[in-house]
């Protein structure tokens, strides 16, 4: 689990599961959200997102869980990079 994935969750969130306008604010391309999500849930063994067909639609249930401690590491990471 690296900390660019969880940028990338939490950021597609904030976009309303608009994987082009998370990569666009990550300034990253969107292959490479999409690679980085598709990892990240593999490697977990868990679905985070909802999806019709290839579009993402919401989160699932352990998604929601995973989005909470997401929000905490990244706060602490802010913080963590703002004090040095």
């Amino acid at each position: 689990m690296k900390l660019q994935q969880l940028r990338c969750i939490f950021q597609i969130v904030q976009s309303k599961f608009n994987i082009s306008k998370a990569s666009e604010v990550l300034n990253t391309s969107q292959p490479g959200v999409s690679k980085q999500i598709k990892l990240l849930e593999d490697e977990i063994g868990i679905k985070i997102f909802q999806r019709n067909g290839k579009r993402l639609v919401n989160l699932t249930e352990p998604g929601e869980l995973i989005l909470s401690s997401i929000e905490k590491i990244l706060q602490e990471d802010r913080k963590r990079t703002h004090q040095n």
